[in-house]
C-alpha cells in the first residue's frame, strides 16, 4: 500500500523525469513532504507558476523529453495557463501536475477552488481529475504516454488534496493502451512513391523544414535527402537547428521576417516540400499567392494539418521519420546547379545587413554568434530580437534553439533558458531578451542565484516595445502609442539579486562584455542599451504576398521594384 503522493514520485522515476519545476502550496503539502524521500528528483522552486511552465518546457525542447510542472490549486493552477498554452501551440511534451481541494469540497467554491480541468480543454492534448487514488498508477502512465507520443503535446492531471493522501496497492500498467488513440506509423507506400516522382520531375525544388523534424529525430534524413537530391533547405522559426546552417544548401529561415533569399526561393520553386510544418501564417503570408509556381508537398503526422492553410498535391501522413527512412533510398541523385546558383545570387543580393558605426542588436547578436560559434543553446523572448536572433544566430545544433512559435509568449525566454540549463548543465546557455518582455518575469532572477544557474542574459534594451513600435512607424503613420517602456537600473536589480552585471553601450566594449559573461562562473546580465528605432528586415508586411517582401533600407543596393 502507498500513497497518492508516493505514486505521483514513483512515475517520475518510472518515466526518467530527474528535475520538476514548481510552487507549493496547500493542496500540494502531501507531495511536497513525500519529496524529501526522493532525493534522485530535483524540484526547482520558482517565483510564479507560470515560469514552471516555462522551465518544464525548455527542458523539454533541450531534451526531446517530457517536461514536468507542479502547482496548487486555484491561482496557481491558473497561472500554468499561459505556459501551457504555448505548449500546446509548439506542440511541446509537458505533464502538467495541479492539487484540487478535497474531493468532497469540490463544486462548492471550496477555498482555491477552480475548475483547472474545464479551463484547460482547448489547450491540452488530453486532462484528468483524479477522484480515486486507485486510477491515479494508470493515468500518470498515460499522461507521459500521451504528452511524448504522437503529435506531441502537454497533459495536465490535476489531482485532489485527499487523493494525494489516500492508500492504495494498483501497480502501475504493464504497457498503456487507450481507446482511440493511435500513434502514427510509417506513411502509406503509395504517397512516398507520389513525393519521390515529383522530386525527380522537379527542376527548383525546395525544403522547408520544420520542428517536425527535431520532434522525430529526423536530421540526418534530412540532411541525406538534401544533399542527395540537392534541394535548397529552408527553416521555420522552430525548425532552426534541424539543419546546419553553415551548410551550403542552407537558406536560413523564412516568411514575415525571414531571410527575403528563402521566401523568394519558394515563390519561384516548382516544388515546395513541408516537411514537418504547418505552414503557418507568418511563413505563408497571403496564401492565395503562397508558392504559386510550385506543387506543394506536405509532410505531417496530424492529417488535420494537411490542406487546413495550403492545398498540396500530394502528401506524406505518418511518422516522419518511417517517411523519410522509405523516401531517400528511392530518390535518385540529382544535380540542380543553375537553381542552386540562382539562389545564391539572391543571397548575395540580399544578404542581412549590420551597419557599422551604430550600435545596434543586429551588432550584439552577430558578436554573439561569432564568439559562440552557433554552439550554445540559445533562447529567445519575443519580439524585434526574437527575430533579429533567428536571423544572426547561425544555429548549429539540434535542439540549440528555444523560443516561443505560435503563442507568441513575451516573458518566455529567460525561464525556458533556466530550462534548458537545467537539462543540460554541461552546455553554454544564452536567453536573448527584450526589455519589455524581461520585465514580465525577471523575478526568476532569484531563482537562478539559488540554483546557481549559469546562464547568460542578453538583454537588449532600446526603450520600447520594439516590434510594436516598428509597426505603429510602418502601418500607423509613426503614431506610437504606449510602447515607450521604462525600465529599472538593472544595475542595482542585479546586485540586489547578487547577480553579475555588466553594461555595454559602445560597439568597443561589445567583444570584452562577452568574454566576461562567458567566462564568469555564474548567472550574468548583460544589458546592452542599442539603438531606440532599429526596425527588423526584411519583412512581409502581415497577410500580404510573400513576393512583396520589404526589403532593409540599409541594403548596399536596393533591388529593382523592392519596397523600401
Amino acid at each position: 500500500m502507498r500513497s497518492g503522493a508516493k505514486i505521483v514520485m514513483e512515475a517520475l522515476v518510472r518515466e526518467g523525469i530527474d528535475t520538476i519545476f514548481g510552487y507549493p502550496g496547500g493542496v500540494v503539502l502531501p507531495l511536497y513532504d513525500e519529496m524529501l524521500n526522493w532525493p534522485q528528483v530535483k524540484h526547482v522552486l520558482v517565483r510564479h507558476e507560470q515560469c514552471a511552465a516555462h522551465m518544464a518546457d525548455g527542458y523539454a525542447r533541450a531534451t526531446n523529453n517530457v517536461g514536468v510542472c507542479l502547482a496548487t490549486s486555484g491561482p496557481g493552477a491558473t497561472n500554468l495557463v499561459t505556459g501551457i498554452a504555448n505548449a500546446m501551440m509548439d506542440s511541446i511534451p509537458m505533464v502538467a501536475i495541479t492539487g484540487n481541494v478535497n474531493t468532497w469540497a469540490i463544486g462548492k467554491d471550496a477555498f482555491q477552488e477552480t475548475d483547472i480541468q474545464g479551463i484547460t480543454i482547448p489547450i491540452t492534448k488530453h486532462n484528468y481529475l483524479v477522484t480515486n487514488v486507485d486510477d491515479l498508477p494508470g493515468v500518470l502512465a498515460e499522461a507521459f504516454y500521451l504528452a511524448n507520443t504522437g503529435r506531441k503535446g502537454p497533459v495536465l492531471v490535476d489531482i485532489p488534496k485527499d487523493v494525494f493522501t489516500a492508500m492504495t496497492d494498483k501497480p502501475f500498467p504493464e504497457t498503456v493502451t487507450r481507446r482511440g488513440y493511435e500513434i502514427p506509423g510509417a506513411p502509406a507506400q503509395e504517397q512516398v512513391d507520389e513525393v519521390a516522382r515529383l522530386i525527380a520531375e522537379a527542376n527548383k525544388p525546395v525544403i522547408i523544414a520544420g520542428q517536425g523534424v527535431l520532434a522525430s529525430g529526423s536530421m540526418d534524413l534530412l540532411r541525406e535527402l538534401a544533399e542527395k537530391a540537392h534541394i535548397p533547405v529552408i527553416n521555420s522559426l522552430l525548425g532552426l537547428g534541424s539543419f546546419p546552417r553553415n551548410h551550403e544548401l542552407s537558406l536560413g529561415m523564412m516568411g514575415m521576417h525571414g531571410e527575403a533569399t528563402g521566401t523568394l526561393a519558394v515563390q519561384d520553386a516548382d516544388l515546395v516540400m513541408g516537411v514537418g510544418i504547418r505552414f503557418d501564417d507568418r511563413l505563408t503570408g497571403d496564401t492565395n499567392t503562397f508558392a504559386k509556381n510550385a506543387k506543394i508537398v506536405h509532410f505531417d503526422l496530424d492529417p488535420s494539418e494537411v490542406g487546413k492553410t495550403v492545398t498540396p498535391v500530394a502528401w506524406v501522413i505518418g511518422d516522419l521519420k518511417l517517411g523519410l527512412e522509405m523516401l531517400v533510398p528511392m530518390v535518385e541523385p540529382k544535380r540542380h546547379d543553375e537553381w542552386v546558383a540562382q539562389v545564391k545570387g539572391w543571397q548575395e543580393a540580399y544578404p542581412l545587413v549590420v551597419p557599422e558605426g551604430k550600435f545596434l542588436s543586429r551588432t550584439v547578436l552577430r558578436a554573439l554568434n561569432e564568439h559562440t560559434k552557433g554552439q550554445a543553446i540559445v533562447s529567445t523572448d519575443v519580439g524585434q530580437h526574437q527575430m533579429w536572433t533567428a536571423q544572426f544566430y547561425k544555429v548549429m545544433k539540434p535542439y540549440h534553439f528555444i523560443s516561443s512559435g505560435g503563442l507568441g509568449t513575451m516573458g518566455f525566454g529567460f525561464p525556458s533558458a533556466m530550462g534548458a540549463k537545467f537539462a543540460k548543465p554541461d552546455s553554454e546557455v544564452w536567453c536573448v531578451v527584450g526589455d519589455g518582455g524581461f520585465q514580465m518575469t525577471l523575478q526568476e532572477l532569484q531563482t537562478a542565484v539559488e540554483y546557481g544557474v549559469k546562464v547568460n542574459i542578453c538583454l537588449l534594451n532600446n526603450g520600447y516595445l520594439g516590434m510594436v513600435r516598428q509597426w505603429q512607424e510602418l502601418f500607423f503613420d509613426n503614431r506610437y502609442s504606449s510602447v515607450q517602456m521604462g525600465s529599472p537600473d538593472y544595475g542595482k536589480l542585479a546586485d540586489a539579486y547578487g547577480v553579475k552585471f555588466f553594461r555595454c553601450t559602445r560597439v568597443e566594449d561589445l567583444d570584452e562584455t562577452l568574454r566576461q559573461a562567458r567566462e564568469f562562473d555564474g548567472p550574468t546580465l548583460c544589458e546592452f542599451v542599442v539603438e531606440m528605432e532599429e526596425n527588423v528586415y526584411p519583412m512581409v508586411p502581415a497577410g500580404k504576398d510573400n513576393s512583396t517582401v520589404i526589403m532593409d533600407p540599409d541594403l548596399p543596393k536596393q533591388p529593382a521594384g523592392a519596397t523600401k
